[in-house]
């Protein structure tokens, strides 16, 4: 399942940005080109059959797989930013 493969991945910071919470540092998941491609064509699988007419992703995470997938299914993508 590629949720384990994805879990195997991602590398944890504890205590950041402070004492408490566990960061998820995706950089070792953008660094496995195999994995990243699979992530967004079980995204594409999922959607299949759906009137999609944009992706939107939030910043600052977001903005990485959503332009993928945007691209890949050849629709706009829409960028969100966070306030401040």
């Amino acid at each position: 399942m590629i949720s384990k493969k994805i879990d195997l991945v991602i590398r944890e910071v504890p205590d950041f940005p402070k004492p408490g919470i566990n960061f998820k540092d995706i950089t070792t998941l953008l660094l496995d080109q195999e994995l990243s491609s699979e992530i967004i064509d079980t995204f594409i699988n999922r959607l299949k059959g759906k009137k999609i007419d944009a992706i939107v992703g939030v910043e600052s995470r977001g903005f990485l797989f959503g332009f993928l997938l945007a691209n890949k299914m050849g629709i706009p993508f829409i960028p969100i930013r966070k306030s401040g």
